[in-house]
């Protein structure tokens, strides 16, 4: 097919479609059934209390499984390398500092919600 029989086929499908559709309109809006109003279309209005409800109720949905997902996919095995901590024993007698608090959650299978800054933060997430 060459550029205008192809635009000269589509132009016909169109019109072809558009002809059927505005058939369907015009015998739609003269025919009643049985004493029903016609249709509108207008669109209804929205509430807003129903619309913000179902978008939280869903987001809880959506959002758990990112707040459940397992960070660490070595945890509890041999290889987990966040299994390791380093700790610093400092000379002046203040209590050792080290990566074993910080790591724990996560070498022990949890998820972001487990986590010691991020988990409170990720709890006004719904889910």
């Amino acid at each position: 097919m060459t550029r205008k029989t192809t635009g000269a086929v589509a132009a016909l499908g169109a019109a072809v479609l558009l002809g059927g559709v505005t058939a369907q309109a015009a015998h739609a809006e003269t025919e009643t059934l049985g004493g029903l109003p016609v249709p509108t279309t207008h669109l209804q209005n929205t509430d807003p209390q129903q619309a913000v409800g179902s978008t939280t109720g869903a987001l809880g949905y959506a959002v758990a499984p990112v707040k459940d997902l397992r960070l660490d996919p070595w945890a509890g095995s041999g290889a987990d390398v966040l299994n390791n901590g380093v700790a610093v024993v400092p000379d002046n007698g203040v209590a050792p500092v080290g990566t074993a608090p910080l790591t724990a959650p996560l070498s022990g299978g949890g998820g972001a919600k487990d986590l010691p800054l991020a988990g409170p933060l990720l709890g006004v997430l719904p889910g």
